[in-house]
């Protein structure tokens, strides 16, 4: 990511919608932005097989795996906007498990990207799914988008709520009951 590139563009943008961006408070603007986005879109530069194979192991578990509550935050790629929420993740081991923390990396490196809720969800349970050959994978993600509640329909209420049911979590109505109960507590 090119910070100087990034910083004059923004310092672009200020003047295209009327501000001046000499004037005191927007002065390091720029720089600041460039600097938050080379964060905000750190999912781009992280390899995810990386970060998953530090952590897998050997683990005689068929239960039901569940992390949920995780906190993640993205950019919506149709207005630049950012949307927050919670995913929740739970798979069914067949002898492999992840470390804890990784799941919530993996949420991470997938949602630091320009993304669509619909996406996101979907990558992360096929790339649980496909680390560790899971027997099934459910995820859920609910989360609130600021191009709703700042433009357009102008909603502060509305929560967007996507999942993605692999394996059996997909063929077996006793899992998914189970994973989609144990979120609600």
């Amino acid at each position: 990511m090119n910070k100087d590139r990034i910083a004059y563009l923004i310092r672009e943008l200020l003047k295209e919608i009327g501000e001046d961006s000499e004037r005191e408070g927007l002065i390091d603007t720029p720089e600041r932005v460039a600097k938050a986005y080379e964060f905000i879109f750190q999912g781009y530069n992280q390899n995810v097989e990386d970060i998953i194979n530090s952590a897998k192991f050997t683990q005689e578990n068929d239960n039901l795996i569940l992390v949920k509550d995780i906190e993640m935050y993205s950019m919506c790629e149709h207005h630049m906007l950012p949307f927050f929420g919670k995913c929740h993740v739970g798979y069914i081991s067949t002898g492999k498990v992840l470390g804890v923390s990784k799941i919530a990396r993996i949420v991470d490196a997938y949602s630091r990207r320009l993304q669509i809720q619909e996406n996101l969800t979907r990558q992360i349970a096929e790339e649980i799914s496909n680390s560790i050959d899971a027997l099934g994978v459910g995820v859920v993600i609910e989360a609130q988008h600021l191009c709703m509640m700042m433009r357009g329909v102008e909603k502060q209420n509305s929560m967007m709520t996507t999942s993605c049911m692999l394996g059996s979590f997909r063929s077996k109505q006793t899992t998914r009951a189970e994973f989609l109960s144990l979120i609600k507590k």
